[in-house]
């Protein structure tokens, strides 16, 4: 900071290297399903699992 007369710098602290935002620069939207294919997916898994819970208690 010139305009500070009081102005130092902790060179201590100082970092080497530049951080790159990956985020920002390869993330691709991808458009959320819809709710019909959750639901879909939620009862084929209950399905096929729909026995499992008897057999582990048993």
């Amino acid at each position: 900071m010139p305009h500070v007369k009081d102005a130092w710098l902790d060179r201590a602290k100082d970092k080497i290297g530049y951080e790159i935002n990956f985020t920002k620069y390869f993330y691709k939207y991808k458009p959320l399903r819809s709710l019909e294919e959750i639901k879909a997916d939620i009862l084929e898994v209950e399905e096929q699992t729909e026995g499992l819970l008897k057999e582990i208690l048993e």
